[in-house]
């Protein structure tokens, strides 16, 4: 199951990713894909305020920390950065499977570097800069979690 949109600004980024934030439960990943500045953290940004996280709180892209924690929300946010990671061997010291299996939601930036570590049942979220304020979003729902929240948004 696919869907494909476009927004024509990083206001409309973060109100699409805001709704699909608002559909996500604890155990949900999301996986973003797209080259530098094609908007995955403002996306990421989006889903923090559809997660309930307050407006104001800092949601950068961890690159190098690899992590960045974010619990004060509906859900947790849990964000990560693989860009720096120079395989999937590299998760085990972040203990990523716990974080799969925990009480937030994941969403990993690059997450196309780290293919065989991805659970089976994620939402694939590409974006592609059409321009300097275009953005095209194919989002890929992967097993019957990923599509009913692509089926909700």
């Amino acid at each position: 199951m696919t869907r494909t949109t476009q927004t024509h600004s990083a206001e409309e980024t973060r109100t699409l990713a805001a709704a699909l934030g608002a559909v996500l439960v604890p155990g949900d990943t999301l996986c973003l894909i797209g080259d530098l500045g094609a908007g995955k953290t403002t996306f990421t940004q989006g889903l923090a305020l559809g997660l309930g996280l307050p407006p104001d709180e800092p949601v950068n892209s961890p690159t190098f920390t690899l992590v960045a924690e974010h619990p004060g929300g509906r859900v947790p946010l849990y964000h990560f950065d693989v860009y720096r990671l120079p395989d999937s061997s590299a998760l085990y010291d972040l203990a990523f499977d716990e974080y799969l299996s925990g009480d937030g939601v994941v969403v990993i930036e690059w997450a196309d570097k780290i293919t065989d570590a991805l659970p089976a049942d994620r939402l694939d979220i590409a974006l592609t800069a059409e321009s300097m304020e275009t953005r095209q979003i194919i989002m890929t729902a992967w097993g019957e979690r990923a599509k009913e929240i692509l089926s909700r948004l």
